[in-house]
């Protein structure tokens, strides 16, 4: 749409230079419309062979007139296209430049997802952590059954990194706001020693202690809430639905989705990948000085 109005601007940008720069096609042009005019209503009044005179006359005032104005467009061709250079550069620079916006924290993302809304979220005041859940949502017999490991998750928010704070909030308002599903945390932070316990059970993870993003607050994991229950079932196209869009989502907020790993493909997860792999490394690099 935009494209189209700036190609009819030109266009009538570039008509007008015509009729300015080559008067006498342009008189030549108004002489053979007022004889069509005359052609037509003699044509009305039943002068039939006078409308065809006419008409034929007119037809070659346009044709000399068409022929007029192509020699002097030929004459000054350069001209011309200097005009529409100077006309369609400045439109055409600012549709450019429109589709390459990159966030400050994205390290240097090129987000072509820029105009959606979670990047006018995370452009906008700083997101607050919506109110925990009743302690029961996280006690149910289905929990229990399916999910025993996280009745002692944490679910603080303030002990994630701020920045994987503001990504998955924007994520939540976006599913409640456009989608109605309603995100819930189900893990943030998790100790070096909780993570060892959960793979000796080989419960929801296959990663040691350090060795998941958990561990240093760049990760976290967050399931839909419907009718009072969390939902894991991937059977129900609801839900599958649900955590597919929070991949979705999830990449555009610049995370790694656990979903999409090969292996073990957790829904749940998302995490700051670029950041956690340098925090690994410092990490190890600590550990040597140590030895060293």
């Amino acid at each position: 749409m935009i494209v189209a109005g700036i190609a009819l601007a030109c266009t009538a940008v570039c008509v007008a230079a015509w009729l300015l720069l080559f008067p006498e096609a342009g008189d030549a042009f108004v002489a053979a419309c007022r004889r069509i005019l005359r052609a037509i209503g003699g044509a009305a009044r039943g002068a039939g062979r006078r409308v065809a005179g006419g008409v034929g006359d007119a037809g070659r005032r346009v044709q000399s007139g068409g022929t007029s104005a192509a020699d002097g467009l030929l004459r000054h061709r350069w001209i011309l296209l200097a005009a529409v250079v100077l006309v369609c550069a400045p439109s055409l620079l600012i549709l450019w430049s429109r589709q390459r916006v990159v966030f400050e924290g994205f390290h240097g993302q090129d987000m072509a997802e820029s105009r959606t809304m979670i990047a006018q979220l995370l452009r906008g005041e700083r997101l607050v952590p919506p109110p925990a859940p009743p302690p029961a949502v996280f006690r149910t017999r289905e929990v229990l059954r399916l999910k025993p490991e996280i009745v002692t998750a944490d679910r603080k928010w303030a002990r994630l990194d701020p920045d994987l704070q503001q990504r998955v909030l924007a994520i939540y308002q976006v599913m409640r706001e456009r989608h109605g599903i309603e995100m819930v945390l189900v893990e943030g932070y998790r100790s070096p020693e909780r993570q060892a316990e959960l793979r000796r059970g080989g419960r929801a993870t296959n990663a040691g202690a350090w060795a998941s993003c958990h561990q240093y607050g760049l990760a976290l994991d967050s399931a839909p809430l419907r009718d009072g229950k969390l939902q894991w079932n991937m059977s129900d196209p609801s839900t599958r639905d649900a955590y597919f869009l929070y991949g979705r989502l999830a990449q555009q907020a610049g995370l790694e989705w656990g979903g999409n790993w090969p292996s073990l493909r957790d829904y749940v997860h998302v995490e700051l990948k670029d950041r956690c792999v340098q925090a690994k490394r410092e990490r190890r690099a600590r550990l040597a000085g140590d030895r060293g």
